[in-house]
């Protein structure tokens, strides 16, 4: 039996905001929680959580997203990612509360999927996600005008990305769209290529290229990226009128970092080396890497993976650790992809103090941090929902 290899990463200054315990710029809105949280340097945070979570018993059910530090995923009752963790909300509707220890979209569309009787709760309601964020309401509405004006907008069909917020969901539900995961990419822009001539593909721009290009056979030329901070998107009338794929210009700040230099790098470093990243990664890090899949697909491809066999993965750090811890028995050199820290910085603000202080709070009879979507926006993100559930 051999022991887990280090990752050989180096911290940055990002490391500060990995505690979730300082401000992120580019989170959503910094919210503070409204009472005070245990102390992170507690002994007892351990034994007060899963005294608390016996004790509220079925009432609470307790979704935990790969990318949630390991302090936090041993008191889920399920894991897995975005989507996954929202049908699994929905199919436990005895569950009076719902904590969802991810990011707020995903809270939301929890919401949307559960009962009117059941309350989502986030830990820490400053847990954003800087790519949902770079997509609002008021500019996708405004992008809708320009596609209007260059006389397009009714062979347009929107395709959402699930990491997106309500707003961008029930917007693509009010126009015929629907809504993907990075798992079910390829099928949904099928559908949506059935529906209409061009896509707008909301709000990241790598996995609705890596899609197009990699997976559908389309050119780099098929694409243009809208930026919503330029006049018109900084696109010509034209330009919209050529394109089939228009790109929101956004990106995971997590997987955006990775680089062709640091796939040849851990090449150079570790011959025979397979390199796996996220379809969120930039088009010429999944050109240049060995296998692309969404987590669901990276965690089965390292199930499935020969002993002894040697793996550097492009996605969020506390997965990759916890892989790499896992498979060590089994001789399984896992690394991670690039040599710097890269935590996405506002998953890990869901810490053991702030699950604590949830869960002793339920408990207590006291609901908070409840997220909740309002009715009009609910019922346009859940057709869109429900057009990717029904997706063959």
């Amino acid at each position: 039996m051999t022991t887990a290899q280090p990752l050989d990463v180096q911290p940055t200054p990002l490391a500060l905001l990995l505690l979730g315990r300082e401000a992120d710029p580019r989170s959503e809105r910094g919210v503070e929680c409204p009472g005070d949280l245990p102390s992170p340097s507690d002994p007892d945070l351990v034994a007060r959580a899963r005294a608390a979570k016996e004790k509220l018993g079925d009432k609470v059910f307790v979704l935990g997203h790969h990318y949630q530090r390991d302090e936090v995923i041993q008191f889920a009752d399920v894991t897995g990612d975005s989507f996954k963790l929202a049908r699994d909300a929905a199919a436990r509707p005895e569950a009076e509360y719902i904590v969802f220890c991810g990011v707020h979209f995903m809270a939301e569309s929890a919401d949307i999927l559960t009962t009117d009787d059941q309350a989502v709760v986030l830990p820490d309601l400053a847990a954003g996600c800087s790519m949902a964020d770079m997509a609002t309401a008021e500019q996708v509405a405004e992008c809708w005008d320009v596609l209007t004006d260059a006389g397009i907008a009714d062979q347009v069909v929107p395709v959402s990305y699930m990491n997106s917020s309500a707003d961008i969901k029930a917007f693509t539900g009010r126009h015929g769209g629907t809504i993907c995961t990075s798992s079910n990419a390829k099928r949904a822009l099928e559908w949506a290529f059935e529906q209409g001539e061009k896509i707008l593909f909301l709000p990241d721009q790598h996995l609705g290229r890596n899609t197009a290009v990699r997976d559908m056979g389309m050119t780099l030329d098929d694409c243009v990226v809208y930026n919503p901070h330029k006049p018109n998107g900084g696109l010509t009338a034209e330009q919209l009128r050529d394109a089939r794929m228009i790109l929101w210009r956004g990106h995971c700040s997590v997987h955006g970092r990775f680089s062709v230099e640091s796939v040849e790098d851990v090449r150079a470093r570790i011959p025979g080396v397979n390199v796996l990243v996220h379809p969120e990664c930039k088009h010429e890090v999944v050109a240049a890497a060995d296998q692309v899949g969404s987590t669901e697909y990276i965690i089965k491809a390292l199930e499935a993976a020969p002993r002894g066999s040697k793996w550097a993965i492009g996605t969020e750090l506390n997965l990759v650790r916890r892989l790499a811890n896992r498979f060590a028995d089994e001789d399984k050199e896992i690394v991670f992809l690039d040599k710097t820290v890269c935590f996405c910085s506002t998953m890990n603000r869901i810490d053991l103090p702030h699950l604590v202080w949830t869960l002793e709070s339920l408990a207590d009879g006291k609901l908070v941090n409840r997220i909740e979507v309002d009715p009009e926006t609910e019922k346009y993100a859940k057709v869109a929902l429900e057009r990717m559930l029904a997706l063959p």
